[in-house]
């Protein structure tokens, strides 16, 4: 499985592509980071994220994309940014019809450290273990995608099995003969 994670943000764009399945090696494919002037508009910077995103998905073609669940701060014009961000990536990848997942800062930092609330150096560190990368990925951001991407891959295709395996023990309602249930 190919996946394209994506740290949202209007000034920095994390994206990061990971290859590979449970129980076996992930490999690194691509990692960037696509940055705006806070000097444009807002809507310039949101095309500018847009045609990185796009060329990302154009060029390395993933099976999902992973994106990381707006959390609320207490700075209202970062979670704005974040949220605009994190929807051109949603829009992006349903033009191609890719499935999108969520995935909380805390769930990204459990699946690749093991702790829940981890901090940014741990997460890097971790993420260059795990991909074996001779040194951390720079800026925070490329390494938070980076751990989105294999988040996804480790826990992302099993909550799918899980969901679709749930929806499958559903009982369904039968019909009884008169239109009664």
């Amino acid at each position: 499985m190919r996946v394209l994670g994506i740290d949202p943000g209007l000034t920095r764009c994390g994206l990061g592509v990971v290859e590979g399945s449970i129980g076996r090696p992930l490999s690194l494919v691509d990692v960037s980071v696509v940055r705006t002037s806070s000097d444009l508009a807002v809507p310039e910077r949101l095309v500018t994220i847009e045609k990185g995103i796009d060329a990302r998905l154009d060029e390395y073609r993933p099976d999902a994309v992973a994106i990381e669940r707006i959390f609320a701060r207490s700075d209202v014009s970062t979670i704005m940014g974040t949220a605009q961000a994190a929807g051109i990536a949603m829009v992006c990848a349903a033009r191609r019809g890719l499935p999108v997942a969520l995935h909380t800062p805390s769930e990204v930092k459990a699946a690749v450290s093991g702790n829940g609330r981890a901090d940014k150096a741990q997460v890097g560190m971790m993420v260059t273990r795990i991909l074996r990368l001779d040194a951390m990925p720079k800026p925070a951001d490329a390494a938070d995608a980076l751990a989105l991407a294999i988040t996804h891959i480790w826990r992302g295709g099993s909550q799918a099995r899980i969901a679709a395996a749930l929806a499958a023990a559903r009982p369904t309602r039968s019909r009884i003969p008169g239109g009664a249930r």
